[in-house]
């Protein structure tokens, strides 16, 4: 079966019926250049929410501008979050993080006795791009996604979609998912041309950044579902 993540949801009612129509797993964004951005506070309390209705809360952050060493606040600040709230499912590093501070993150977050996962989005525009997913072989899951246009202030959310057909007979030997720019009404031809198991949505169910819209949510789980 086709697992399917809705991500940047931002109320506790989107929460709710993003999984009573069926989402695998919710996503919650504290990047604040997003405009999908919640508080940490709320991020812990959405993913409570969502663990206890059955489905897997993902938090999707980055490093921050200090480059993501084992001191910086960003660092601190989800490791808190994830002490607290060991319902968290997994970190999605969205960032532009460099191998080392991934990896340094990867052992501070083993080291909170949780069981929350590391997923390392990353942008494709072609099939050079997947080689470089060696460099972050730490990573539990991979997301990937088309790279942000120039000069954009954040990694993600932009609604863009990459050439699915280099990723036929992909295996990076760990899940990964696919994202960018999929909708209802492409999702299956993704899915079949891509090979993926999982599929991730953001802007492709909204009718306002930050605000999803239920039957555009209930047409999208409906799609990947049978083309799974």
């Amino acid at each position: 079966m086709i697992r399917v993540k809705i991500c940047g949801l931002t109320t506790a009612e989107m929460v709710e019926t993003a999984i009573r129509l069926g989402a695998d797993r919710v996503g919650f964004v504290v990047v604040p250049t997003s405009p999908r951005a919640v508080s940490l506070e709320d991020a812990g309390r959405f993913s409570r929410l969502a663990h206890s209705l059955g489905a897997e809360p993902w938090i999707v952050a980055g490093l921050g501008s200090e480059g993501g060493q084992a001191g910086g606040e960003a660092v601190e600040n989800l490791l808190r979050l994830v002490e607290q709230y060991p319902e968290i499912g997994a970190i999605q590093l969205h960032g532009r993080e460099a191998p080392g501070p991934f990896h340094d993150f990867k052992h501070r977050l083993a080291g909170t006795g949780t069981t929350t996962r590391l997923v390392k989005a990353h942008g494709v525009a072609d099939a050079g791009d997947l080689a470089a997913l060696a460099d972050f072989d730490g990573a539990d899951v991979y997301l990937l996604d088309a790279k942000p246009p120039k000069g954009a202030n954040r990694e993600g959310g932009f609604g863009e979609a990459f050439d699915w057909a280099i990723l036929q007979g992909f295996d990076p030997g760990k899940p990964w998912v696919l994202s960018g720019g999929l909708t209802a009404g492409n999702v299956a031809d993704a899915i079949a041309i891509s090979g993926a198991g999982a599929v991730d949505v953001s802007s492709g169910v909204e009718r306002a950044p930050g605000v999803k819209d239920e039957a555009k949510v209930r047409a999208f789980i409906e799609a990947a579902r049978g083309a799974g």
